[in-house]
């Protein structure tokens, strides 16, 4: 499949015949991060981070076990 995509084929991937993902060939003009960084500051879209952001807020608590529960339910696996 990878061959096929470096060679500009698009893949469908699906899960029971439902289409959920598509394996396709990267854009020619993808800029490297900091240069797509500095093309978004100069637009406006972005600005310099601040210099004393404030701290972030204590994680919520989370029921022990309930992301193990999550993750088997959502791979379909037995809990």
């Amino acid at each position: 499949m990878l061959a096929d995509v470096k060679a500009g084929r698009e893949w469908t991937i699906t899960k029971h015949g439902v289409p959920v993902a598509r394996l396709v060939p990267i854009s020619r003009d993808v800029r490297p991060l900091e240069e797509w960084l500095s093309h978004l500051e100069a637009r406006g879209v972005l600005g310099p981070a601040p210099q004393n952001p404030r701290p972030l807020p204590p994680p919520l608590p989370v029921e022990m076990g309930l992301a193990r529960r999550m993750l088997d339910e959502d791979r379909g696996s037995p809990g």
